[in-house]
């Protein structure tokens, strides 16, 4: 992810209900490798245009743990692969951090990315009652190991 990315990640965002919708400085900040805590912010671009971005993702560093903070794909680039690709890079750039452990919060209606991350690996490892608001929901607490 670079700078000249950020109009585009911020369309991508803007278009999604459950991206989150942070302001620029945020995502500028995830590319700073002087901020902390370090973040590794990926984006990637479809096979017919990998110039643009039509996914991203952010994950924030506290070794040995890493917690992934958004994974968004556009609308018209979904069911291609796109997030995949981007998690198996952001866990093989993890591995070289020495990172051990791979954490996120998911909607538990949000069935499609249950899936997603249960077939990446991942395993719920708790429940946070009520953590999302607009509509209120409880959170899946999700592991993947490192290795």
């Amino acid at each position: 992810m670079q700078p000249a990315d950020l109009g585009r990640i911020l369309e991508i965002a803007a278009s999604l209900n459950d991206a989150p919708h942070w302001p620029p400085a945020v995502y500028l900040a995830a590319m700073d490798p002087r901020h902390a805590p370090p973040r590794i912010a990926l984006v990637a671009g479809t096979a017919s245009d990998l110039a643009a971005p039509a996914a991203f993702a952010v994950a924030s560093l506290v070794a040995p743990q890493a917690e992934l903070e958004t994974i968004a794909v556009d609308a018209a680039a979904q069911r291609r692969g796109l997030a995949g690709i981007l998690l198996k890079t952001l866990v093989r750039d993890l591995k070289i951090a020495g990172v051990a452990e791979l954490h996120l919060e998911v909607r538990s209606s949000n069935a499609a990315a249950l899936a997603f991350y249960r077939a990446g690996g991942f395993s719920q490892v708790g429940k946070r009652p009520r953590y999302y608001t607009d509509p209120a929901e409880d959170a899946m607490l999700m592991c993947l190991p490192i290795r």
